[in-house]
């Protein structure tokens, strides 16, 4: 009977120390995450992300057109590129970014579009792109000269 007492006594203790509700992202050490980007970095085996252009200029439009141009995007990497997000630096300025990882030697492209109301002269917007490359963030710029409208109004902004 002690015997039997001890074992079950044993088995509950093994039991509820195993059986603990963990979560296995506390577990993971920034350093050791750091470190191996480090070591996929100087194996060469991070996505590379290539723009067709880092810039465009939509030239001289007219207050109130809404313009959009596409980037494309190439991975020149060797691992998946992964865009996490895609930020306008401000509200007029909207992109539409590829949400499925880029394969090495894919493309893929990001569509963005200016909104001119209320703005006038020139204009210099940026896209920051949150990535997995080795920089961790990437720009593009986009351009403008915007002309007031002509009977001196500004257009309401939405």
């Amino acid at each position: 009977m002690r015997k039997t007492f001890g074992m079950l006594a044993v088995a509950a203790l093994v039991l509820s120390t195993s059986c603990k509700n963990e979560n296995a992202s506390d577990k993971i050490n920034p350093e050791n995450v750091a470190k191996a980007e480090q070591e996929k970095a100087a194996a060469g085996e991070l996505p590379v992300i290539k723009f067709n252009e880092t810039e465009h200029d939509f030239g001289t439009i007219n207050e109130g057109d809404k313009v959009e141009t596409t980037f494309s995007i190439t991975n020149e990497g060797k691992a998946d590129l992964i865009i996490i997000n895609a930020q306008g630096s401000c509200g007029c300025t909207v992109p539409e970014w590829p949400k499925e990882p880029i394969k090495p030697g894919a493309s893929a492209d990001m569509k963005v579009t200016f909104n001119s109301s209320g703005k006038t002269g020139q204009q210099q917007k940026t896209v920051t792109l949150t990535t997995n490359t080795a920089e961790g963030t990437e720009k593009v710029t986009i351009k403008a000269n915007v002309t007031p409208k002509a009977d001196g109004t500004t257009p309401a902004v939405h």
